[in-house]
Formats: C-alpha cells, structure tokens, sequence
C-alpha cells in the first residue's frame, strides 16, 4: 500500500533500523537495547540527578525498579509518573531515558519511570500491577520526592500510553492516588483490531496489524483478543464508563494501524464529560519520531513538553 508520508519521514524510511521480529523475543528485546543505545545513548544528564530504587511490588509479585529524575532546579513542585512503550513485550528503564531527562530539566519536575514485567513471560494484568504499585509509591512518598500529590501526572506513548490508560481507570475504581492528567502518547488500547485503521495499515513501518496481533497474544494469552471477557483494565478501548477520570490528550499518527482507536477514545472521553484534547499528526507513522529532525516530529516533542507542562502549572 502506498502512504502520504510527510517528505521529511519518508526520505528517512530507508534509513531506519529493520523491524525486529516479535516472534524471537530474546533477539527482539536486544535489537531494541542496542537501537536504543544508539539512538538515545549517552543522553545528556546536566541539571538533573538520576537514581534508580526498587519499590514495593504487588503483593506477592517481586520488588519493581523504578528510575528516578529530580532536576537540580526543582522549579514546579510536581510529578510525572512514565509508563514505557514496547508492545507489552519489550522495554525497561532506558527506553525513556533521553525523555524523562528532558522532561525533568525543561519542566523542573520530578520524574518517575517504572520497569514493568513483561509479557509474555507476566502477561495481564502483572505488568500494569507493578505500574499501579510504582505509582502508589510515588504518591506516598511525595514528601520525600519534593511535589504536591495533587500534581502528578501519568504519561506513556504505544503500550505505555495503553497502560496509562488501565492506571487511569484502576485508580479509579480502586480509590487509590489522584492522578492529575493522562499523557495517551498513540495508546494501544483495543485488543479487538478492528477499526478502519487497523484493517488498512498491515505493512506501515514500525506497526502493523501483524505486529499488533502478536502484542496482544503475547499480554492476553493466545485466543484471548477479541472475546468477549477480555476485562476493560487490559484493553480501556471496551470501558463503557468513562466518568470521573482525569484530563486526557491523546495523540494520533495518520498511518498508524492505532489511529482510529486512538481517536474513538478521545471522543468517549469526551462524552462521557472529561476534558481532552486530541491531536492527528498528518503523514506519520507510529514511532515516526525516530526522525527527529522532521519538522512534525519537532512539533510533537515540543507539543508534549507544553501540554505536560499547562497541565502540571508549570510557570
């Protein structure tokens, strides 16, 4: 299928790295470390003071690592809880690394990162239990981090902002830490893979229906996707009440197979009275910021550093 690429992405296509193969995970998980390092290594530190903890776990389940960035100029007593991207099967700390620094030291806020269990080793709902026990910890200890527990976000993007999600409505329904506003970065929302976009996008670059199929095999259990006891915490896409969550924004890639689920949320939240802004960036694909120097994939950065930064009240 021939896509409208914005010029900028598309010149950079045949540059970027070979799609890793999801069904060889092991290899899948090194080729992203490696990507990574290369891409995001040696990320400038200055100004902000990096330490990593383990954090209580949910009961019974193991300790949860978390990364911790607290900038030198600590200039807006808030906090923003990262949930990394990676399908639900790869990822860790070093994922979001180059962004929760910048985050930190543009907005002088305290930033958490959290290292979840992966699938399909802990398939759902392990990994977004861990998520929910980092962020209960960072609200308990917003004393000792320097913010107001009032002021803390949660941010993801692809699966992270899938989790971020389920964290919304979990915390919720469970009463637990107010959570002040929801980063949906692209989320992967809807096991169900049948919006339009879904069905159209099977050979787009970075994802693919095929690719989405294997993520959701791999977190649910094979056979799962598409049933019809698949619980709303795993997919938020099925939720049919929406009231009384945080505000949201949620981004959208134009050909990304996610686009439609993406935007279908925005509306539900909507309706069901939440303030959310929802923002298509037209000719990308999912994870089209991997060039940086396209002018799009500019405006998306610097549009994630001013929404987080408005909904945070940072000066």
């Amino acid at each position: 299928m021939t896509y409208a690429f914005d010029p900028e992405i598309a010149a950079a296509i045949p540059m970027l790295p070979p799609q890793s193969d999801l069904t060889d995970l092991p290899a899948a998980r090194e080729q992203l470390k490696e990507l990574i390092a290369e891409l995001r290594g040696g990320a400038d530190a200055t100004g902000v003071l990096v330490r990593d903890e383990l954090v209580p776990g949910p009961e019974g389940a193991p300790d949860v690592p978390v990364r911790i960035y607290v900038p030198e100029q600590l200039t807006t007593p808030a906090a923003i809880l990262d949930v990394h991207g990676g399908g639900f099967m790869v990822g860790d700390l070093d994922f979001d690394h180059a962004a929760n620094l910048e985050f930190a030291r543009k907005l002088g806020v305290v930033v958490v990162s959290v290292e979840y269990r992966l699938s399909p080793e802990t398939p759902f709902p392990g990994g977004l239990e861990d998520c929910y026990a980092a962020l209960v910890w960072t609200a308990k200890n917003a004393a000792e981090l320097g913010f107001d527990p009032a002021r803390l976000a949660i941010h993801g993007v692809s699966a992270g902002g899938g989790l971020c999600a389920a964290l919304a409505l979990l915390a919720r329904d469970r009463g637990g830490p107010a959570i002040a506003f929801q980063y949906l970065g692209v989320p992967e929302i809807d096991d169900r893979l049948d919006t339009p976009s879904m069905r159209a996008f099977v050979d787009t670059p970075m994802w693919s229906k095929p690719r989405a199929e294997i993520s959701w095999d791999c977190y649910l259990g094979s056979g799962v996707r598409g049933g019809a006891d698949v619980p709303v915490y795993a997919a938020p896409a099925r939720a049919a009440d929406l009231a009384g969550l945080p505000p949201a924004y949620i981004s959208v890639m134009e050909f990304d197979p996610l686009r439609d689920e993406g935007i279908a949320y925005a509306q539900a939240l909507l309706a069901a009275g939440v303030t959310t802004e929802l923002h298509l960036f037209p000719g990308t694909f999912h994870g089209s910021s991997l060039v940086p120097h396209a002018a799009v994939s500019k405006r998306e950065a610097a549009e994630a550093i001013a929404v987080l930064g408005r909904a945070l009240g940072v000066d």
